[in-house]
């Protein structure tokens, strides 16, 4: 009989009970997406309106805020409350949406349910982090993040699938039912990871002490704010994938194909770079994503310049495949330098570089939703000059974390003693 020495399972099954945990966010998110046709109607907006997005953008401030909460609370009074707190908002969130009448109310709601979706993203990393150090770590977490990306592969489809029989509110059961199996794997199998000698008292300051660091730490700052930019650029596609693909190309019916399709390209990045990174080291990795992840967002914008905002979509979807594939590199090496200089506060410092990233993210994707005009102009230049934005802040951070390392290294001067009279 396999031992179940990994918080109440063997280290397969908690390698699968943690995907299936952080799974919560992304069908929190890629579940609904074909829905949006039905939603509008649903709500009286109207035909296309990019105003649906905005349950995209909710979601992720929530998440973004219940990431520092929940996180912070949980190195206090443990993992598990904390998870078990998260799933009831989030079965409160998605129970209020089903509810919801008008977009105001659905956004609001939309919100209470990221909050919740955000225990299981924080507390996830964190019980890895709990139960596992050094490369056991980096392995079982890389496990978790491949069977994870499974998730926005079949998400639409599946909700395409099941909107042929139902409603979108209905299709929110689906959520809801994987919350509650994890709720009762919590309840009925997962033990308590963090031990009582390693719990230190809430101190809400010390959030206040890692923004200060990260902010004024030259090595940390200007990643954190480029992981919030790119995911600016990739929040804004996650809202308008639905309408470019129907309405501009024409197509609706291929949306779940081409999102899963990109999905999975994503998936292959971030494995490939877990494979090689710690061989060519972050700096090379991170020139060789912004290099191909220019040409493609440059390829974006011609084509869409080109063909007045109507490329053929095989050459667009292809150009965007190499952006997506990029982002999927850059994030976890940006993540790792800005966390580099962290390590005395790692777990609020990662929920803070969290929070930002989704929150500022989720805001400078709605200004990108609200500029769409029925092309692919606008996506195309958000990446584009996504892009710019987050070159110029990679250079600045190799460059002060170059002049730390010479300081650090610098032979230090001496001074003579002073001659005796």
């Amino acid at each position: 009989m396999p031992v179940r020495d990994h918080a109440g399972f063997t280290r397969r099954g908690l390698v699968v009970f943690l995907a299936l945990t952080m799974s919560l966010t992304a069908l929190g998110i890629d579940l609904l997406l074909p829905a949006f046709p039905s939603m509008r109607a649903d709500l009286g907006l109207a035909p296309g309106s990019t105003e649906i997005a905005g349950i995209i953008t909710t979601f992720f401030v929530g998440l973004a805020l219940g990431q520092v909460v929940l996180g912070t609370v949980s190195d206090t009074v443990g993992r598990r409350p904390m998870l078990l707190l998260g799933l009831g908002l989030y079965v409160l969130g998605a129970v209020l949406s089903v509810l919801a009448t008008t977009l105001p109310a659905l956004l609001a709601a939309r919100f209470v349910w990221g909050l919740g979706a955000a225990g299981g993203r924080v507390l996830s990393i964190a019980i890895v982090r709990d139960r596992f150090v050094g490369g056991a770590m980096a392995r079982t977490y890389s496990l978790v993040m491949a069977l994870f990306v499974i998730v926005p592969v079949v998400a639409p489809s599946l909700g395409a699938v099941v909107l042929r029989v139902v409603g979108w509110r209905q299709l929110v059961g689906l959520n809801l039912a994987v919350a509650v199996l994890v709720g009762w794997l919590v309840l009925r199998r997962l033990e308590e990871t963090l031990a009582p000698a390693d719990r230190r008292p809430l101190r809400p300051r010390l959030v206040l002490t890692a923004v200060r660091r990260i902010a004024t730490d030259p090595r940390s700052g200007p990643p954190v704010l480029a992981q919030a930019v790119l995911f600016g650029a990739f929040a804004s596609y996650l809202a308008t994938a639905e309408v470019v693909i129907g309405e501009v190309f024409g197509r609706p019916g291929a949306f779940p194909l081409v999102f899963g399709g990109i999905a999975v390209v994503a998936g292959a990045g971030s494995l490939v770079n877990g494979r090689v990174v710690e061989r060519v080291g972050i700096p090379r990795m991170l020139a060789t994503a912004l290099t191909g992840m220019a040409v493609g967002a440059t390829a974006l914008v011609a084509l869409a310049v080109g063909y007045d905002g109507r490329p053929p979509m095989a050459a667009w979807i292809a150009a965007l495949m190499l952006v997506i594939v990029t982002h999927a590199t850059l994030i976890p090496n940006l993540s790792t330098r800005a966390m580099e200089p962290m390590g005395d506060i790692a777990g609020v410092a990662s929920a803070v570089i969290g929070s930002v990233l989704i929150g500022g993210g989720a805001l400078l994707g709605s200004m990108y939703d609200r500029a769409y005009d029925g092309t692919v102009r606008p996506l195309s230049l958000a990446f584009l000059g996504s892009t710019a934005v987050v070159v110029a802040l990679v250079a600045l951070g190799g460059r002060a974390a170059g002049r730390r390392e010479r300081a650090a290294t610098a032979p230090r001067a001496t001074v003579a003693p002073p001659p005796v009279a």
